[in-house]
């Protein structure tokens, strides 16, 4: 039965939090608060606990609990631990942690942190990962604060992690900031060709440029076309996607250009399923009848035919 007051060391106590030598057992124990504990006390007991933990794993376990709950009054904490306030040796073992932290952060969708998430990113002897998940979290906070800073970390090209770059683009295709539209496509005109570690770079601005939904920017438009041609497959298949969203006039042709002329499998399939998005069961029956496709689109396009064919009788007999 939960008492009417707290004692936070006990508490911390009967978890072994002060010895932390079994780690499976305080975290065991530390699960176990919420079956003993409402929620604002729970709170109370988790800020606590992130305050005087020093060992990674378990503090790591304390995050999860807070993110299941995800209440505002754990941001202060969870800032604190990200800029490493209560932490003075070993720094580097808690890397893990604080981008956990940063995304727990990002959950509780308090514009207030991102000050602090822009100070790790823009921190260029911060660890990868860290910064990694402050892009992230910038992106799902949603604030148009980050959106200038985003952008310099995906024009770097003197950035020594490439990944870092992939994710800020992702963040500023969820942020949907018209402003990130030059500077993406600027990073698919200037890679053109470009394949090894930018591979993914470009995906992921692809991604960003069809979130955008400029069906009226022929430059994006260009850009997305173009990298139906790139080496990589994945790409393709990304560029699809994006045309298929982007509600441009020329997506329909563009994509059927690509289910002609593409020599991958599934970058056909791909334009296969993004014609029937966009046009319906005809492209399906003009495939499977036709004699301009390979044997392997013309099965995708019977197989997919009788989906659609199931789909209606089932809505016929609701």
């Amino acid at each position: 039965m939960e008492k009417d007051y707290l004692d936070l060391d006990l508490i911390a106590k009967e978890c072994n939090l002060f010895d932390e030598s079994d780690v499976n057992s305080v975290v065991q124990k530390i699960q176990a608060l919420d079956e003993v504990y409402e929620r604002c006390n729970l709170v109370k007991i988790y800020n606590y606990f992130l305050s005087i933990c020093k060992n990674p794993e378990i503090l790591m376990n304390i995050i999860q609990c807070m993110d299941r709950i995800r209440d505002n009054e754990f941001l202060g904490p969870l800032l604190d631990l990200l800029l490493l306030k209560n932490i003075e040796t070993e720094k580097d073992s808690f890397i893990n942690a604080r981008a956990m932290c940063a995304k727990a952060i990002a959950n509780l969708k308090d514009t207030s942190a991102v000050t602090p998430l822009l100070y790790c990113l823009n921190n260029k002897d911060e660890n990868y990962k860290v910064r990694l998940a402050c892009a992230d979290a910038l992106g799902r906070i949603g604030d148009r604060y980050a959106v200038a800073p985003l952008i310099e970390v995906v024009k770097d090209e003197e950035e020594k992690s490439v990944y870092l770059r992939e994710t800020a683009a992702s963040a500023l295709g969820m942020l949907g900031d018209l402003r990130a539209v030059d500077p993406l496509v600027s990073i698919l005109e200037t890679q053109k060709g470009i394949w090894n570690k930018f591979t993914f770079l470009k995906e992921r601005v692809i991604e960003a440029l069809g979130k955008l939904r400029l069906d009226d920017n022929e430059r994006v438009f260009n850009a997305l076309k173009n990298s139906l041609m790139d080496e990589s497959p994945q790409i393709r298949i990304n560029a699809i996607e994006a045309i298929m969203d982007s509600e441009n006039p020329q997506a329909v042709d563009t994509i059927k250009t690509c289910l002609l002329e593409d020599e991958d499998e599934e970058v056909k399939k791909n334009a296969l399923i993004a014609l029937y998005n966009l046009v319906g069961r005809e492209i399906l029956d003009e495939v499977a009848n036709g004699s301009n496709y390979p044997d392997a689109l013309k099965l995708e396009a019977v197989s997919m035919i009788s989906e659609y064919e199931e789909d209606e009788e089932n809505s016929e007999d609701e």
